[in-house]
């Protein structure tokens, strides 16, 4: 079954339906699904689909050739060309009324083996195929290779491209798609340990309970996700050692360059080096305090991957353990009653981005434009009279640039409702937003609902939702 994507699929189908040449870059990470839209898209199409590999330029040549003349000319399979000039001219020639689609997946492996590949595409694209009925799709999971050699200004293919798509992981109500017998928690959690990732959304079988899913996955030496994260780390830098320690400390809550270069003894610039390029594949993001985006001592280094979040909480420290083929007790004892605290961030970027969705559509009586977190400190008075400034925070800040007023909220993933203190606290933290947004609605969102406090003292200006609320479209 295929899931979501419903906007990349009809960009491709209106370029498909143009008369005459068309081309669409496609980037996203591994696993994210690049290679299935694609394949969703051309399944009823007259199609060459190559997948590049990293086995040189001439085998490359070859192995599409091979395709080309599978798709075009299948009567003549001991048809052989010696250079890429030779098949283009072959694929400009067996182009006829019908649209042919021509795909190239994992473009990189190939054009880093042949130089003149991009040059030699430019030339077809700008003059044999400019009138041919074509549609030519790049894809590729190397984000900086597709933004620095492809994309750029540098690149010999800019401004051929009549569209862009970077494929992102599913939000969390596509995400619950692929269980669609599990609960709403149970939903919630699957989002949280595969970070809405397509292949591993598709690992997960809803017949199975969901702690036998995450057993087999993470926790045995067989499964899939055990090795995962030094796969994709191998697959994308040279250097995993300081990745990966990299990656340890952030997970750890170090989010200053400064912290992580001293905790790995690194300098500061080989850190933020190794942090750009993170950031590149999608695995870290740099956070800004949304009210406060051009002060660099309220950001910080978040890993933005909700798999490799989960990972680095709970597989390290369980590896030994797991090669004693112990893991499933090991995620019983250890794990299972850490599942909630762990999904407390996940949680408040689904409340995000509900916030966002709501208030784009006037729910909140104003604008939103982004939304984001809060951090700071605050000043609180003893019953003694002695002050004591502490840190704090606010969950959700969305923000309305039109008429600069905010909506705040709150956010727990725990089997407890929500009470009068965390709403007292909101609205003493509001305070500190003071003389930059008017604040307009109070939010709060909560897995297990709400005391009666709430029903008797129906506060002004106050929503409370519930994760129902999140997965109603």
């Amino acid at each position: 079954m295929f899931i979501g994507r419903g906007q990349e699929l009809h960009t491709l189908q209106e370029l498909y339906e143009q008369s005459g040449f068309g081309m669409v870059v496609i980037q996203g990470r591994r696993r994210i699904g690049k290679s299935t839209l694609i394949a969703e898209f051309v399944k009823d199409k007259r199609t060459v689909f190559y997948t590049a590999t990293k086995v040189g330029a001439g085998r490359n040549l070859e192995l599409f050739s091979s395709q080309v003349i599978a798709t075009l000319d299948p009567d003549n399979p001991e048809v052989i060309f010696r250079s890429t000039e030779a098949v283009f001219d072959y694929i400009g020639k067996k182009t006829g009324n019908e649209k042919i689609v021509l795909v190239i997946d994992e473009l990189p492996y190939w054009a880093d083996e042949d130089v003149a590949l991009l040059s030699v595409l430019q030339k077809y694209i700008d003059t044999d195929w400019k009138e041919k009925n074509i549609l030519l799709i790049l894809c590729g999971s190397s984000l900086s290779f597709m933004e620095k050699k492809v994309l750029s200004e540098k690149s010999p293919l800019f401004g051929r491209r009549n569209a862009q798509i970077r494929l992102d992981a599913f939000h969390y109500r596509d995400a619950a798609e692929f269980v669609p017998n599990y609960t709403l928690e149970e939903k919630a959690i699957c989002y949280g340990i595969t970070g809405g990732v397509a292949k591993y959304l598709s690992m997960l079988d809803d017949r199975l309970t969901l702690d036998d899913n995450i057993k087999r996955l993470f926790f045995r030496r067989d499964g899939y996700l055990y090795d995962e994260t030094h796969n994709l780390l191998t697959q994308e830098f040279a250097d995993t050692t300081l990745v990966n320690n990299v990656i340890e400390q952030i997970a750890a809550g170090e989010s200053s360059v400064n912290v992580i270069a001293d905790k790995i003894g690194e300098s500061p610039s080989t850190v933020l080096y190794s942090l750009d390029k993170l950031i590149s594949v999608g695995l870290v993001e740099k956070r800004h305090c949304i009210t406060e985006e051009k002060n660099r001592k309220k950001t910080g280094y978040v890993l933005r991957d909700g798999m490799f979040k989960f990972w680095y909480a709970f597989v390290p420290k369980a590896a030994s353990v797991i090669e004693m083929g112990k893991g499933d007790l090991y995620y019983e004892k250890a794990v299972k009653p850490n599942l909630h605290s762990f999904m407390g961030s996940i949680f408040e970027e689904m409340c995000r981005y509900y916030t966002l969705e709501q208030g784009i559509e006037g729910r909140f009586d104003n604008f939103l434009t982004k939304t984001g977190a809060w951090w700071g400190t605050e000043l609180l008075k003893n019953e003694d009279g002695t002050s004591i400034r502490q840190s704090a925070d606010i969950d959700i800040v969305g923000i309305s640039d039109l008429d600069k007023t905010a909506v705040i909220g709150e956010c727990k993933f725990k089997n407890e409702k929500i009470g009068k203190d965390v709403y007292d606290t909101l609205l003493r933290r509001e305070k500190l937003l003071a003389g930059q947004y008017r604040v307009v609605k109070h939010l709060l969102f909560s897995l297990s609902g709400y005391t009666d406090w709430f029903t008797e003292a129906s506060p002004k200006d106050l929503l409370r939702f519930t994760l129902k609320d999140l997965y109603q479209s």
